[in-house]
């Protein structure tokens, strides 16, 4: 085969395991495209995440994800920078404990591309390396089957169920708790 066919195929492999996307840190700019994409994104998210609808809402948001203790990402296409999810890891505590929670949505257009599972990846990478968290948890509504599916498929293991977890939308939640453990500890902790 002529090298330079080799060296395209090369290429086109790195590309290939190349993330679509991107994160970038949650910022006041994003704030009108933020807020129509979760507009036409209502019948996505319902029953499963209430993200800001209004611009106070938004900039609470915002406020909350500048504390130390909080970090939130807006995902976006490399490509095009579209808007396509957002993806925080919140009360993050230090010390013994060191871990944080996982939370993320998908926007309308975008489900279901694997787009938020490489959005998951970097995150997940970002809270063990550039957080150096020990333990990330991902609660998520049994009923979620997609989600249930997203976060397996990332290697967090399915530690239990929690009643009446979260309100959402007015309404006490289950949840069932999924984590991940960094480093030889968690190879260690599976079965």
């Amino acid at each position: 085969m002529p090298t330079e066919r080799v060296s395209n195929r090369r290429a086109a492999g790195r590309a290939a395991t190349r993330p679509r996307v991107r994160l970038r840190a949650l910022a006041r700019s994003d704030q009108d495209e933020f807020l129509a994409a979760v507009a036409a994104s209502r019948a996505l998210h319902r029953p499963w995440v209430q993200p800001p609808t209004t611009p106070e809402q938004f900039r609470a948001l915002l406020r909350r994800m500048r504390q130390p203790s909080h970090r939130g990402f807006v995902v976006r296409l490399r490509a095009s920078d579209e808007l396509v999810g957002f993806v925080e890891i919140t009360h993050i505590v230090r010390g013994a404990l060191s871990s944080g929670f996982l939370g993320y949505y998908v926007f309308a257009g975008f489900e279901r591309l694997g787009l938020m599972r490489e959005a998951l990846a970097l995150a997940v990478r970002h809270a063990f390396s550039g957080l150096r968290l020990h333990r990330l948890e991902a609660n998520v509504q049994p009923g979620n089957r997609a989600s249930i599916a997203l976060v397996r498929s990332l290697g967090f293991d399915r530690e239990g169920l929690s009643r009446c977890y979260l309100k959402i939308r007015g309404r006490w939640r289950d949840h069932e708790r999924w984590a991940m453990v960094a480093g030889p500890a968690a190879r260690r902790s599976r079965p």
